[in-house]
């Protein structure tokens, strides 16, 4: 393709038409924190599924979080010094037979 007939980097080809069409912020933001399915159309007519998860360890943060914490490295800090903070408790035995609520264990 020429220079000439190639469209302006900035201007949105005709059939990208959004006219009166509103999106919803959100929208599938609880959907693709669990995963999400990509299907790639083959010019051989041919269809390729790709699958995404958040890998193991991995957290997304709220944008109002990511505001003060933009990192990893300033993430871990911050819950690093947390840790350091939080009392100890002594995890309690449960008598045989007993179901456990949440226990947890610093």
């Amino acid at each position: 393709m020429n220079n000439s007939t190639s469209p302006n980097v900035n201007e949105m080809l005709p059939e990208y038409d959004f006219t009166g069409k509103k999106g919803i912020r959100g929208k599938y933001y609880r959907a693709y924190r669990q995963g999400h399915t990509v299907k790639i159309h083959q010019e051989d007519g041919t269809v390729r599924t790709q699958y995404f998860t958040l890998e193991d360890g991995a957290v997304m943060l709220e944008p109002d979080v990511r505001e003060y914490f933009p990192t990893s490295e300033s993430v871990n800090k911050a819950l690093r010094s947390l840790i350091e903070i939080m009392p100890k408790k002594p995890v309690k035995r449960i008598a045989e037979g007993q179901e456990s609520k949440k226990r947890y264990k610093a």
